[in-house]
């Protein structure tokens, strides 16, 4: 299952949830989306030829980050224009795409979470903006 939270008709986050089961490669992001989810599956026997990646110059505006869930659980708070939309509970092998927005976390387990983001990365005091919520 996919979940998409919107405001404004701008993406904030995107949620796959570990009992989506479709075959084959499905990206679940839109083509122009600066960072790409996509989630594949294969049969025994299946081959990926061996293959590199071209360099191309890119211009990306804003930093998104893809969170997997390994184990635990949180409580995911999702923000536009400093008020909160909506909260989102995420379970060991769920997987959340934060586009745009703000975010924040209350871990309601022990949790260990896999994270995925632009690099470089720039001192939280550069990086991070707090809000002022509503």
């Amino acid at each position: 299952m996919i979940e998409r939270i919107t405001a404004d008709n701008i993406l904030l986050a995107l949620i796959l949830r570990r009992n989506f089961n479709k075959k084959g490669g499905n990206f679940v992001t839109a083509q122009e989306n600066p960072l790409q989810l996509g989630i594949f599956k294969y049969n025994t026997g299946e081959i990926i030829r061996p293959h590199n990646h071209r360099r191309i110059n890119r211009h990306i505006k804003t930093t998104q980050e893809i969170l997997y869930i390994v184990r635990g659980k949180v409580k995911v708070d999702l923000f536009f224009k400093n008020k909160r939309i909506v909260s989102k509970i995420l379970k060991e092998g769920d997987t959340i795409l934060l586009a745009n927005g703000g975010h924040g976390f209350k871990f309601l387990s022990d949790t260990e979470i896999l994270e995925v983001k632009q690099g470089p990365y720039i001192d939280k005091g550069t990086d991070k903006r707090y809000l002022k919520i509503r």
